[in-house]
């Protein structure tokens, strides 16, 4: 700049200079070329091309410096961010000029209009990209300042305007970084230590630059700068106060998301600059110390957001010296007594300390850098601690963490050996309390609890309690999906570490049966368990060399493995085996090494058995090895090798028909394990047959025949035969129709054989009986025993003989029955007075009494027949429906029970107008009978055979609390998995129904038709009575079913128990004078005050959305909504209809004194608890009842206060127990009650009300010197004398007045309760 045009400038300043003094006082603005031309000057000035002379200027003028600080400061205030930071860029750069009196410009007040044309400069201030910053230098600013301020504005627009044009935009991106500079280089000069508040505003602009424009590539680091600048020079003020201000500030920032730029600045920042300058600084470390603890106190309860926090305070923390790290985590461990906010973030914060500090368990060396083991060992106990709090979610997020800690720190050998004995420092019982929590009420909490289980059993390598393998194996059937994958991941990892006699049961009763489960991917996780756990382990054996001289087969083998297999043979493990086995075959995962390693395990036996020099009659394989590989036989045909079936199927067969009955007479064991090893063996020849080579083929049919031409085998393998007999044609035949006829000839022979012993079986009992009725004297014993033994042979054949009949019928429907239908009705009818068959006319003989089993499988036998054969079926079914109802044979119930439920599937329509007879076996007298009731007829509902109407659903209803765990466990599942989403609105529908069907009250319409007559039976199926038994029963029935309904369903429900059952009462239609009528007024009460009928808004949700914190995920949201909703409705169903319905039914009680007033008095006041604020609206028809229940509800609250106090005190007691003398103190305890438990008035008073009691009997016993209160009969009491006419005094008070007081009762008040 010239000395001319520096001349002009200077002279325009001046003369604006001076026009505001003279007009305006100072206080207007300077002009935009004015500020651009001071700008100019002190630019040179300060590059030293020329002498800044304002100040001589100014000093001729007679103006003091400070004159250009009003119109700056009026500048800075103008709403145009340019030209607002224009003035305060020569403002600063006024500060920085030579021979500039520093003390004279520095004014506060126009120190904080430059921060707030700082703050003003953040509204319309873009984030520009690095490069376009770069490419403009800052020079080119001077170079274009004339030319924009020459530029013509628009009509209308001012410099005032609150609109920026972009060429403006661009210049504040290049201007506020100039003027941050400029005010860290200010910063070095002055000293604001005198003006505190001037600071506070300075951290507060430069916070909000940084969050607002994080993203720009230089005004980040330039904040910094000026923050540091502030903190680290003493002449700003107090350095610990400095330093709280700027991380108080930098605290939003430290606590954002994780992919925000502005925390990783912020963080570096702290860690970089603060905590280096800490180290030499106390003053800035005492600040730094307590950031973790504020950042604590700030953080978000949302989990991601919390997630964040954590990671953030542990680089602070990580970066502290190891005694400031100790002293923070001292406050954790104070943290997790604190609020619930506090305690779910300090459970987050112990898992981050004890995984990334070094050490922590004080097991190396390097534990005395950490002044102490102390630490670590607190925040486990800590974290223990929590795993019982009170709120859910921290259950919840303390269990997950143990156990992901458990993880992390057993990894290092030193701490996995201490591990263990640090968590019992607790003094809990870490079985019992996961075994607590398993039982939690709450999904999320369960399923940390297994989590933690999973966890721990394969860091312990070690055996789990009785207790919790039971708990593991009913959380398998948990109604919520991942509880039930949880489980199964839990059991699965202790039958993993430890195959032992006790995992080995439960798993096996527990996850195969999941292949049937509703979810595809339990089902799947099902199958690759089994496939790891059984069939890959047994695969291990295929190439065992077991040797000649093995001595013990176990010891060769796989630990666990003899124990699964002779599991598998458990009647309720097998069908689930067997599904498992066909879907894992069907996918080509079985491996033929399975089937190997089975033939090697039965071959070793046979050595091992021979080797110990035994008979080969008493071998037996081990149990469970030819069941299984007759599974997998089918699936791995190649695998089976014909030397080795046609060996043991001769060892095997080899034992006789006579020794077979001799031993099972005597009880020989190997004799029933031979035929059932018969049977696999038959199983895995039939899946193996077309591999079979012909000619032995030919042979072992021949031998199969012949076995059933005898009918002397036992009977479970009768199936077995024929179905190996049927395989072996087809494979014998060269064409299909060729093998039906080898079929259907040996069918023919057999049933012709069957006919005859049938037939010679009741000749000779018929003349058994004539000969056994008429003869007298008796008949010689030795030709009696005779006859019974031929006769008890004739017996067994012709029961053999009777159920083969039944297998081929099976196996060939189009077979001649031609004279076996006839037998078989003589059989089942005998004994009663229907005329039979002409040709069995001289029939008497009873065989349900002769020979039961005969007539057992008679009856099965003709049902299979019914099963083929229509014409039948219509003639035959009655009479399967009337012996269901008069046999007292259970086993023939069960069966005939399994032939209804096929005639159902077969001839539904037949069936169906029997079933209400069908379901009375749902209250037979035998177990196995209700279950196996149970069990088929929810298969054929589930497959809808069977529909939902009628008694049907309401005789289900008893199941729930059937004597039987297995059946309410059964009926449990049905109710809360498969029928709530099958039916979802039949609870809902049948509910008022089922109240009065339970309680056997005919007054319910829809009840009285259901019955049709059938009120014997329905006393049957119903839960009479007032007792507590019946009570609870129907209760548990009643919850059962609201646990299945949604928020509008239990409102609904709520207005039909008003409306059906309580103004019924009221109205006189159900007669409550009745001992029925009475239970169900008194049931409807009692399901309206219960909890399961209150509306919550999360009603409703499916609990497996909910995350580790127990928070409510995104879709509740809707349900949240809903639940609200009905709230509001519910309030108003609650004015409109409950209340003048319970006023009217109160004073119809009230007449006729009846025992239900004080349950209705109950009742509503549960019901009103919730609008205690609006009784006076609720309740403005009745006065009296208003006050009534505004006393009961008082009374109410305070006895629970009471009672919540006394298990609170008895909590702290339990844990003070385990404390030495000198540290109890009943002061204390009941402190600690306080803060537990709150402030609210009635807890309070309750509080102070027990310490009161307990220091009044601690001052009696200490008065009485510990002597117990004598009794009565030894004190000096003064004798009362009855007056009679000979006493000195005679009352002259009427007789029945003195009665009167002695019959009054006493009554304490509430205060003495």
């Amino acid at each position: 700049m010239g000395d001319g045009e520096e001349s002009g400038t200077l002279s325009s300043i001046l003369a604006e200079l001076d026009s505001s003094l003279r007009w305006h006082d100072g206080d207007s603005p300077l002009s935009e070329p004015s500020i651009l031309g001071l700008q100019s000057l002190l630019d040179a000035a300060a590059s030293g091309d020329a002498a800044f002379a304002l100040w001589d200027l100014l000093a001729a003028r007679g103006l003091p410096a400070s004159a250009l600080l009003r119109p700056l400061s009026a500048s800075m205030d103008v709403s145009t961010p340019q030209l607002s930071l224009l003035a305060g860029r020569v403002y600063l750069s006024l500060l920085l000029s030579p021979s500039v009196s520093l003390y004279s410009l520095f004014n506060p007040l126009v120190f904080l209009s430059l921060l707030r044309s700082l703050r003003r400069a953040l509204k319309p201030f873009p984030s520009p990209s690095a490069a376009s910053a770069a490419a403009l230098p800052e020079a080119s600013y001077d170079a274009l300042a004339p030319r924009r301020s020459a530029r013509k504005r628009k009509p209308g627009r001012s410099a005032g305007s609150d609109s920026t044009s972009v060429d403006q935009i661009s210049d504040l991106s290049i201007l506020l970084p100039r003027v941050l500079e400029l005010l860290d280089s200010v910063l070095c000069r002055v000293r604001l230590d005198n003006t505190p508040d001037a600071v506070k505003s300075l951290i507060d602009t430069v916070a909000e630059i940084l969050s607002s424009s994080s993203s720009h590539h230089r005004l980040p680091d330039l904040c910094f700068l000026v923050l540091y600048r502030i903190v680290s020079k003493p002449e700003h003020g107090d350095q610990t106060t400095l330093a709280v201000e700027v991380l108080r500030s930098l605290t939003p920032m430290i606590l954002s998301p994780a992919k925000s730029a502005a925390r990783a600045s912020a963080l570096g920042f702290v860690t970089e600059k603060m905590v280096p300058l800490a180290q030499d600084n106390d003053a800035v470390k005492d600040a730094l110390v307590y950031l973790p603890r504020f950042l604590a106190t700030k953080a978000p309860v949302k989990s991601e957001l919390r997630a964040c926090a954590v990671d953030s305070i542990m680089v602070i923390v990580w970066a502290m010296k190891p005694e400031d790290q100790i002293r923070f985590t001292q406050y954790v461990v104070m943290m997790t007594q604190g609020k619930p906010q506090l305690r779910l973030l300090a459970v987050d914060l112990i898992l981050a300390l004890l995984t990334l500090l070094p050490d922590p368990l004080g097991v190396k060396e390097s534990a005395q850098e950490f002044n102490g083991k102390a630490w670590g060992l607190n925040c486990l106990q800590a974290l223990v601690q929590r795993c019982s709090d009170s709120s859910p979610g921290i259950r919840a997020r303390a269990l997950t963490n143990t156990a992901q800690l458990l993880t992390i720190l057993t990894g290092d050998s030193g701490n996995s050996a201490h591990l263990w004995e640090l968590i019992g420092i607790s003094n809990v019982d870490f079985n019992e309390l996961l075994w607590r929590r398993c039982q939690y009420d709450k999904a999320v909490v369960r399923k940390a609890a297994l989590l933690l289980i999973t966890k721990s059993t394969t860091i312990m390598r070690g055996p789990l309690d009785d207790l919790l393998l039971r708990t593991l194996s009913s959380a398998c059937s948990d109604p919520l999906v991942t509880i039930r994958k949880a489980a199964v991941a839990a059991l699965s990892e202790a039958c993993r570490v430890c195959p032992d006699d006790r995992v080995i049961p439960e798993w096996l009763h527990a996850v195969p049966r999941l292949i049937v489960d509703n979810e595809s991917s339990i089902q799947q996780d099902c199958e690759n368990l089994f496939l790891e756990l059984v069939l890959d382990k047994i695969s291990q054996a295929a190439k065992i060399n077991f040797g000649n001289d093995a001595t013990d087969l176990e010891s060769f083998l796989p630990k666990g493995i003899l124990r699964l297999l002779e599991g598998i043979c458990d009647s309720e493990v097998a069908p689930c085996v067997r599904k498992i086995c066909s879907s894992l075959g069907k996918k080509e995962r079985i491996k033929m090494s399975v089937a190997s390693s089975l033939q090697n395990i039965i071959t070793a036996s046979e050595s091992v058995w021979l080797g110990s020099s035994k008979p080969i009659e008493k071998w037996t394989a081990p149990p469970g090895t030819w069941q299984l590989l007759s599974e997998v036989s089918l699936f791995s045909p190649k695998a089976i090798e014909w030397e080795f079936l046609h060996h043991h199927w001769h060892l095997l067969d080899k034992v006789s028909l006579e020794d077979q009955g001799k031993n099972s007479e005597e009880g020989d064991q190997s004799s029933f394990m031979w035929a059932g090893d018969r049977v696999h063996l038959l199983h895995i020849i039939s899946n193996v047959s077309l591999e079979l080579p012909p000619e032995p083929a030919t042979e072992l049919a021949c031998n199969l025949l012949d076995r059933l031409k005898n009918f002397s085998m036992n009977l479970s393998e009768v199936d077995a035969h024929i179905k190996a007999l049927k395989t072996l044609c087809k494979r014998k035949a060269t064409k299909a129709e060729e093998g039906d006829l080898l079929i259907l000839k040996w069918v023919h022979q057999l049933l012709s054989k069957a006919l005859e012993i049938l037939n010679s079986y009741i000749s000779e009992a018929s003349e058994s009986g004539n000969i056994n009725g008429f003869l007298t004297p008796p008949q010689n014993s030795r030709k009696k025993g005779k006859r019974d033994a031929s006769l008890l042979k004739s017996a067994l054949q012709a029961v053999t003989a009777v159920f083969t009949v039944g297998s081929l019928i099976l196996v060939c429907p189009s077979a001649d029955l031609q004279g076996i239908v006839p037998v078989l009705h003589t059989i089942i009818t005998s004994g009663n007075s229907k005329p039979k068959p002409r040709k069995l006319a001289g029939s008497t003989v009873s065989f349900k009494e002769v020979a039961p089993t005969l007539y057992i499988q008679s009856w099965v036998t003709m049902g299979k027949i019914c099963l083929v054969d229509d014409k039948l079926a219509k003639r035959y079914i009655p009479l399967f429906v009337q012996e269901l109802e008069k046999s007292d044979s259970a086993a023939l119930r069960n069966n005939i029970m399994v032939a209804m439920t096929d005639f159902c599937v077969r001839y539904t329509s037949l069936v169906d107008c029997y079933m209400h007879k069908i379901t009375i076996a749902l209250r037979d007298p035998c177990e196995v009978v209700r279950r196996q009731t149970f069990i088929l007829l929810s298969q054929l509902l589930q497959r809808d055979y069977v529909k939902w109407r009628g008694v049907l659903f309401l005789r289900f209803l008893l199941s729930l609390v059937d004597e039987s765990e297995k059946i309410r466990h059964l009926a449990d599942f049905l109710f809360g998995n498969i029928l709530k989403a099958k039916a979802p609105l039949l609870a809902y529908n049948s509910f008022i129904e089922a109240i009065f069907f339970l309680n056997d009250c005919s007054a319910h319409s829809a009840h009285a038709e259901s019955q049709g007559g059938l009120h014997a039976r329905s006393r049957l199926f119903s839960i009479r009575g007032n007792d507590t038994k019946s009570r609870s029963q129907r209760m548990h029935i009643y919850v059962s079913l609201l646990k299945q309904m949604a928020p509008e369903h239990l409102l609904a429900t709520s207005a039909k128990l008003c409306a059906e059952i309580l103004a019924a009462a009221s109205d006189g239609l159900l007669n409550i004078d009745d001992v029925a009528g009475l239970s169900v007024l008194q049931d409807a009460l009692e399901i309206l005050a219960c909890k399961e009928l209150r509306i919550h808004p999360s009603r409703g949700s499916d609990s497996s959305e909910i995350d580790d914190d127990g928070c409510e995920s995104a879709g509740s949201a809707v349900h949240a909504a809903r639940g609200r909703v009905v709230t509001q409705v519910a309030k108003k169903n609650l004015i409109q209809i409950a209340v003048p319905v319970f006023i009217e039914l109160k004073q119809l009680l009230q007449s006729k004194n009846s025992p239900l007033t004080g349950c209705l008095m109950e009742c509503l006041c549960i019901l009103l608890k919730d609008y205690k604020n609006e009784i006076d609206e609720i309740l403005v028809a009745d006065k009296q009842l208003q006050k009534e229940l505004l006393y009961d509800m008082q009374k109410y609250e305070t006895a629970k206060a009471r009672s919540t106090v006394a298990e609170a005190i008895a909590n702290v007691q339990r844990s003070e127990s385990y404390c030495s003398p000198n540290g109890r103190s009943s002061t204390g305890m009941y402190s600690k009650v306080s803060e537990k438990l709150g402030t609210e008035g009635k807890i309070a008073s309750a509080v102070a009300d027990a310490a009161a009691r307990a220091k009044v009997r601690s001052v009696l016993k200490e008065a009485n010197q510990n002597l117990p209160t004598p009794p009565l009969h030894s004190m000096s009491v003064p004798k009362l004398k009855s007056m009679g006419n000979g006493g000195v005094m005679v009352s002259d008070r009427p007789t029945h007045i003195l009665e009167s007081l002695r019959r009054r009762q006493s009554f304490d008040s509430d205060e003495e309760k």
